[in-house]
């Protein structure tokens, strides 16, 4: 009986230490014959660059984030009593309606000095709030501030100015509440030719 010989690999070398001739054309350079495997640290030295521009970016990110993030709570803070204090208002013009009769009635009476100082205590609460009154009469006409409910025509007031107003308008800080309404001067009366 004849011993069998085991089936041979043809890709298993017989010499264990020999190198593969496929690994060995990816390890050298086709055009100069030289190693062709990249630098272990200058690879890791790459790497760690992009790594590190990464994390720069990540960070600065990050700050821009916070800023932005104190930005908004400090406008929320600046502007929460928004709604609050322009509901407040409609009460304060009837308030002053109420000063206005109680005036005309007796400025010495213990009524309208008694609206007078809560009316006072009033525009203090408003003014620590951020609040101030829009100045209208005399000054010109700003649409952003100003709402035209009317105009006249008037021979000593130039046109485009406002003559009265009918409702205060209130800003909080920078943002408007409620604009003024007013009465605006359309020039001197023209008068109409005659047919």
């Amino acid at each position: 009986m004849s011993e069998a010989n085991p089936p041979v690999d043809p890709h298993l070398s017989a010499d264990p230490n020999a190198e593969d001739p496929a690994l060995a054309a990816d390890v050298l350079d086709p055009e100069t014959g030289t190693d062709a495997t990249p630098d272990p640290l200058n690879q890791a030295l790459m790497e760690a660059a992009q790594w590190k521009d990464a994390a720069h970016r990540a960070a600065a990110e990050l700050d821009n984030y916070r800023k932005r993030t104190a930005r908004d709570l400090q406008e929320t803070v600046k502007y929460a009593n928004a709604n609050l204090l322009e509901s407040l208002l409609p009460v304060l013009d009837n308030f002053d309606y109420g000063m206005a009769a109680a005036k005309a009635e007796s400025e010495g009476s213990n009524l309208y000095i008694g609206l007078s100082m809560v009316l006072r205590q009033v525009q203090d609460f408003l003014k620590d709030n951020g609040v101030e009154e829009i100045a209208a009469v005399g000054s010109a006409f700003d649409p952003h501030l100003h709402e035209a409910v009317s105009q006249q025509p008037s021979p000593s007031v130039p046109e485009g100015t406002v003559l009265s107003q009918t409702r205060k308008g209130y800003k909080l800080r920078d943002r408007l509440l409620r604009p003024a309404s007013v009465i605006v001067s359309s020039g001197p009366a023209t008068d109409a030719p005659s047919a």
